[in-house]
């Protein structure tokens, strides 16, 4: 039967053409996103503009073995936050950082069970795309799991969006309370003289990507024990320069954005109030327990707050520097809480299609 009419049907056969739009034009939104000051911008705008492709009759598709890679260094980039500063302001404060922890993945939990009762979501979409971690990582793993990847990834960058916008906000209002502790963001910048750790480190992507591909998730996490014990025990830097980064997010976002048709993206706007609400809500509750770990760990509110906040690690350590929060403690209860729903996420997503039932 002939294919129907899109705007951009004579794209259909041309897939060579395909792609070279997509990279053009994908490059060019990333920029402009990124100038503009929004978060996970290497992700989203490939995402975009993979999404109009997909709408108007794309046929190209990203093969999974690069998407499986693209895991692998995230989950690089996650190894490169487990520090010795950040592992050692867990062990001093564990059993706080625990509960704080487990009070935010609860509060998750409560979120997606609300949007299966009353936004239509099925239950592990819901889970995946309420849980509180790196957006990037929450996404590659709902894909392993079953989920809706494309559900997720818009629930996750929407939460993302409104806890960065809001998390700015309160570091401006409240930056003069911050301590200034301490330890200096990670910068993932483009050395030649690391050219040694930069082999090692795609090594680890390669291989754990390869070793893990069989395994629920394997391909981010294979890389994130690896990662962390390279630089850890071996004392190698883990090296990600930020060509290697576009690329890596780039294909993730055009894995997940080519699958999205009309019907999907129709779907994803009747649902998007809802998500937004349900967003706003995770992030006034994790606002609530931050006051009980400021006041436990006789911490200023700012830094318990973008330290139990839904975000992703990277920008909430951007945030916590720039508004001189307690930046150790930031990292490590963002890596802490990062680790815990990877561990339990798939638990968590069975549980939450188990209980809820939709209205």
């Amino acid at each position: 039967m002939p294919q129907p009419a899109t705007p951009y049907g004579f794209l259909r056969r041309t897939p060579a053409l395909q792609w070279v739009l997509l990279i053009v034009i994908s490059g060019l939104v990333s920029f402009i996103l990124d100038r503009a000051g929004f978060p996970a911008a290497l992700f989203l705008g490939p995402m975009l503009v993979s999404i109009a492709f997909g709408v108007n009759g794309a046929t190209i598709r990203l093969p999974k073995p690069l998407f499986q890679i693209s895991q692998g260094v995230v989950g690089c980039l996650i190894a490169h936050a487990m520090t010795a500063a950040v592992l050692l302001m867990v062990a001093q404060h564990w059993p706080l950082m625990l509960l704080s922890t487990s009070i935010t993945v609860l509060l998750s939990v409560l979120v997606g069970l609300f949007l299966v009762r009353f936004g239509g979501l099925p239950g592990s979409t819901a889970a995946w795309g309420t849980t509180p971690g790196a957006a990037s990582a929450m996404v590659a793993m709902a894909e392993e799991y079953g989920a809706d990847s494309r559900i997720v990834a818009t629930m996750q960058y929407v939460r993302v969006v409104c806890v960065v916008m809001i998390s700015a906000l309160v570091g401006r209002f409240l930056g003069a309370e911050g301590t200034g502790a301490a330890t200096q963001a990670a910068q993932l910048e483009w050395n030649w003289q690391s050219l040694s750790s930069f082999a090692v480190t795609l090594g680890v992507v390669v291989v754990g990507a390869w070793l893990g591909r069989r395994l629920p998730a394997g391909a981010l996490m294979l890389p994130i024990v690896l990662g962390t014990l390279v630089q850890l025990g071996a004392g190698i830097q883990i090296t990600l320069p930020h060509w290697l980064l576009a690329l890596a997010f780039g294909a993730m976002g055009c894995y997940v954005g080519l699958r999205f048709d009309q019907a999907t993206v129709r779907y994803v706007m009747r649902a998007l109030p809802k998500m937004i609400f349900a967003s706003l809500m995770l992030i006034a509750l994790c606002a609530v327990s931050a006051l009980l770990l400021a006041h436990l760990m006789d911490k200023d509110f700012l830094s318990a707050y973008l330290a139990t906040s839904p975000g992703g690690l990277d920008s909430m350590a951007i945030i916590a520097v720039e508004s001189h929060a307690d930046v150790g403690l930031v990292l490590a209860m963002q890596a802490l809480r990062l680790l815990g729903v990877i561990v339990t996420g798939p638990f968590l997503a069975r549980q939450i299609a188990r209980f809820a039932k939709p209205a």
